[in-house]
């Protein structure tokens, strides 16, 4: 292979992943390899590194922040570009590249399956806190419950100055479900970003609610950055597909964390009828033992996503706040 690959791999550190080293090869040739180990500089700086003509440095680079591997600065005149920071941004923005050949999306679903596993275990053993965090479905928690802003997915959206929304890269990639693919929401600079790489539509925000509606009704989990400004993307997220999700449920690895809530069953109003349980993903739901059939919840087990709620009919299910304000990070 051509030694640029693996220092690629390198850059987003995993210069011993061949897979990585692959899937940089398929997205970039050789002269957009050199263009992105340029990186970080403007235009003019790299043409002048590498003996390129500037026009000819512009237009790889145009080609390369449409593929998601190149990412601009404002913040100078010309902009600064660099390359992909990490793994998940790689990840997740390179999906989307439009002329992505399936080779390309049939090798990240490779890597997920051999490598991320292992990959996530180490990670969540190396930082002190989960990169993601669940957020509650749109619907009413507890009165006494202070819900917060940046916990409420209907007040994220009123809130955003801009909403955008992309195709799922993690089912587009993954394909182990069926489950609606264009309900990734992006807000704020991510929704601006997208917008322009032309990979994202933007949306209203009833367009938005809308989505997030029919994404709780299909059994999705609302996830977003673990910190109190949410100024980036609002995943929906499947227990099969997902980078966080499968690697919780099947090996207990913590790469996402809970929300501040957590079920609570009404026992007098329960039915018995069972719905609950197949809406949870994470075995937080069980029959309490004695007469009758009543749910009880697992509050140690439960990541506080409200699915259940959605379609108990009863109306038996309510979170209650288990966690402090200060849970999540940044939270005052």
């Amino acid at each position: 292979m051509d030694p640029r690959y693996p220092q690629l791999a390198e850059r987003i550190g995993l210069g011993h992943s061949q897979r990585i080293a692959r899937l940089f090869s398929l997205i970039a040739g050789p002269e957009e390899a050199d263009i992105l180990l340029a990186m970080p500089g403007t235009a003019p700086e790299i043409a002048r590194g590498l003996g390129m003509p500037e026009e000819e440095v512009e237009r790889r680079i145009a080609e390369l922040f449409r593929k998601g591997v190149a990412f601009p600065s404002r913040k100078t005149d010309p902009p600064t570009w660099r390359m992909c920071r990490d793994l998940i941004q790689f990840h997740d923005a390179s999906i989307l590249w439009p002329e992505a050949p399936q080779e390309y999306l049939d090798l990240w679903r490779e890597f997920m399956e051999e490598e991320w596993f292992d990959l996530a275990a180490h990670w969540s053993r190396k930082v002190p806190k989960p990169f993601t965090r669940v957020i509650p479905v749109g619907v009413s928690i507890q009165p006494r419950t202070q819900v917060l802003d940046f916990e409420s997915v209907k007040d994220i959206i009123e809130g955003a100055q801009a909403i955008s929304v992309t195709k799922c890269t993690c089912r587009l990639s993954m394909r182990n479900c069926d489950r609606p693919l264009e309900v990734c929401l992006q807000v704020n600079k991510a929704a601006e970003y997208n917008i322009t790489r032309g990979t994202g539509r933007r949306l209203s925000k009833e367009e938005a609610l809308d989505i997030l509606r029919r994404c709780e009704e299909e059994g999705l989990i609302h996830v977003t950055m673990n910190r109190s400004q949410v100024d980036n993307f609002i995943c929906n997220c499947c227990p099969c597909c997902c980078q966080t999700m499968p690697v919780l449920i099947k090996g207990g690895i913590h790469v996402v964390d809970p929300s501040r809530f957590a079920a609570q069953v009404e026992e007098e109003a329960c039915s018995g009828c069972g719905l609950c349980h197949e809406r949870c993903y994470f075995g937080a739901i069980s029959w309490r033992e004695g007469e009758g059939s009543v749910s009880q919840v697992d509050q140690s087990r439960c990541l506080g996503c409200g699915l259940c709620l959605v379609t108990c009919p009863e109306e038996a299910i309510r979170l209650v706040e288990v966690r402090p304000r200060d849970f999540v990070p940044g939270a005052a």
